[in-house]
C-alpha cells in the first residue's frame, strides 16, 4: 500500500524542517483537544496546509477507513438532498468535516514512537484540564454557579454551573467523552509510562473528574473500555489494581455515589425523556427507512414527533448515537457508520495480532485505542457523541494510532 506520510508529503527524513513543524504543531493540538476546540479546529487547519503541500491524491483512496468514512459522508449528503429542507440540511453535513481528523493526525505521525509521544501529550493536557474541572466542582458558588458570576475573563465562565464538572468545555458532556475515551486509551499503558506512580496519579485525577461529571453513560463506557483491556492487556494486575481503587474513591463521593443509585432507574425523570426520544426516533425512521429526515433535522421534527408524555419539546438530538444516524440517514447511513467501526476493530485488531509481544508500549498503544473507541461507541448509546465535536476529535485522533504501529511493522507500507 501506498506510504500515507509519502503521499501527503510527510518526509520527515527529507523534510525535517517540516517535521518540527509537524511535532510543534501536534504538541499544539493535544493541548487544544482538552482546552478548546478553537485552538484544535485552527491547528488542524494548519496541520492539513503542511501536510497537503505536494499530495499525491490517488493514495488517498486506498487510505485506511478510506471507503466507508467517504461512503458516510457521500449518504450524509444524499440524505440532506433528500430531506424536507435540503438547504438546511445541507448546511448541517458541515459537521462531517472533523473527520477529516483521522488521516490529519495518520499522516503526521511518522511512527510508532511519535504516536506513543502524541498519545502521553494528549494524557498530560486532559490531566491538567481534569485536575482544573476538580477544582471548579470544589470551589463552586453556593447557587451551583447559576446566579451572578465575577465579570472575569475566563474565571467568570469557568464557575458558571459548576456543579457538575465541565473544565473549560461547555458543557460536563463534553469532559465526560473526552476523558472516558482519553481514560481507557491510557489504562493500559500506564505502566510504561515515564514516572509511572505519577501517571498513574494523573490517570487517577482524571477517572475522579469523570465521576464529578455525573454522566452515568460515560461511566458506563468506561466501565466497558477497561474490560475490554483487562481482556487483552497483558499486564492486569495494575489496571485491577487502579479500577479497584476507582470504584473506592467513586463510592466515596456522595454526588457520585447517589447518580450511580439511579443507573437503570425507568423513575428517573432523565429516563423517561430518553425513552420518549427512543420512541420518537422509532417511529421516524420506520417514516423515513432509506435516506431519514436529513442531518439537522430533529430540531425542526421533533417538537410535532414527541409523544405527549415528552417534557422537553425541542431538542436537537435524542441522546443515543446510532438512533440519531439512523433518524437523520436513515438505514443506509447507519449501515455506513457501523462499517467504520466495524473495520477500525477488524484492521486494529490484525495489527495487535501483528505486534511482536516484545513491543510492549505498542501493543500497550494499540490496546488503549480499541478500547477507547469500545468506550466511545457504549457511550453514545446515551448521548450523541458522535455529533460532539470536541468529543469526536479526541476519538478520531486516537483511532489512527494503531496504523502509525501497523506502518512500523515488519514488510508492512502504510
Amino acid at each position: 500500500m501506498t506510504a500515507v506520510p509519502e503521499a501527503l508529503g510527510v518526509l520527515p527524513s527529507e523534510h525535517p524542517g517540516r517535521a518540527r513543524v509537524i511535532d510543534a504543531l501536534l504538541v499544539v493540538l493535544a493541548i487544544g483537544l482538552a482546552f478548546s476546540i478553537t485552538l484544535s479546529e485552527f491547528t488542524l487547519l494548519i496541520l492539513a496546509v503542511v501536510l497537503l503541500a505536494g499530495v499525491r491524491t490517488e493514495a488517498l483512496a486506498r487510505a485506511p477507513l478510506a471507503a466507508p468514512l467517504l461512503a458516510f459522508a457521500a449518504w450524509s449528503i444524499v440524505a440532506a438532498l433528500t430531506s424536507a429542507e435540503p438547504a438546511e440540511s445541507l448546511r448541517a453535513t458541515k459537521s462531517l468535516l472533523p473527520l477529516a481528523t483521522f488521516w490529519i493526525v495518520l499522516a503526521a505521525l511518522p511512527g510508532a514512537a511519535a504516536a506513543r509521544r502524541f498519545a502521553t501529550i494528549v494524557f498530560i493536557a486532559v490531566t491538567a484540564a481534569a485536575l482544573a474541572s476538580i477544582v471548579q466542582v470544589v470551589r463552586c458558588p453556593a447557587d451551583g454557579g447559576y446566579g451572578p458570576t465575577p465579570q472575569i475573563p475566563v474565571v467568570g465562565v469557568f464557575f458558571r454551573k459548576c456543579i457538575r464538572a465541565h473544565a473549560f468545555f461547555s458543557i460536563y458532556m463534553t469532559l465526560a467523552g473526552v476523558l472516558t475515551v482519553v481514560l481507557a486509551l491510557t489504562l493500559p499503558r500506564l505502566r510504561g509510562l515515564p514516572r509511572p506512580g505519577l501517571a498513574m496519579l494523573g490517570w487517577l485525577t482524571g477517572a475522579v473528574s469523570l465521576g464529578l461529571t455525573l454522566v452515568r453513560g460515560a461511566w458506563l463506557g468506561f466501565a466497558v473500555g477497561a474490560g475490554l483491556v483487562l481482556l487483552l492487556a497483558r499486564r492486569r494486575a495494575a489496571v485491577i489494581l487502579l479500577v479497584a481503587a476507582l470504584v473506592v474513591v467513586a463510592l466515596g463521593i456522595p454526588t457520585v455515589h447517589k447518580r450511580l443509585e439511579t443507573i437503570g432507574d425507568m423513575t428517573d425523570p432523565s429516563a423517561r425523556e430518553r425513552l420518549a426520544m427512543l420512541v420518537t426516533g422509532l417511529r421516524l425512521i420506520g417514516e423515513h427507512p432509506i435516506a431519514g429526515i436529513g442531518p439537522g433535522q430533529v430540531k425542526r421534527v421533533y417538537p410535532t414527533a414527541a409523544p405527549p408524555e415528552a417534557v422537553r419539546r425541542h431538542t436537537s438530538h435524542l441522546h443515543d448515537t446510532p438512533l440519531q444516524i439512523a433518524t437523520e440517514r436513515g438505514l443506509v447511513g447507519l449501515a455506513c457508520w457501523l462499517w467504520i467501526f466495524v473495520a477500525f476493530f477488524a484492521r486494529a485488531a490484525g495489527v495487535l495480532r501483528r505486534v511482536p509481544a516484545a513491543a510492549t508500549a505498542d501493543r500497550a498503544l494499540v490496546v488503549g485505542a480499541l478500547a477507547a473507541v469500545a468506550a466511545f461507541l457504549v457511550s453514545g448509546l446515551f448521548e450523541y457523541n458522535f455529533g460532539d465535536t470536541e468529543v469526536l476529535l479526541v476519538t478520531l485522533a486516537v483511532m489512527a494510532l494503531p496504523f502509525v504501529v501497523e506502518r512500523d511493522l515488519p514488510g508492512q507500507r502504510l
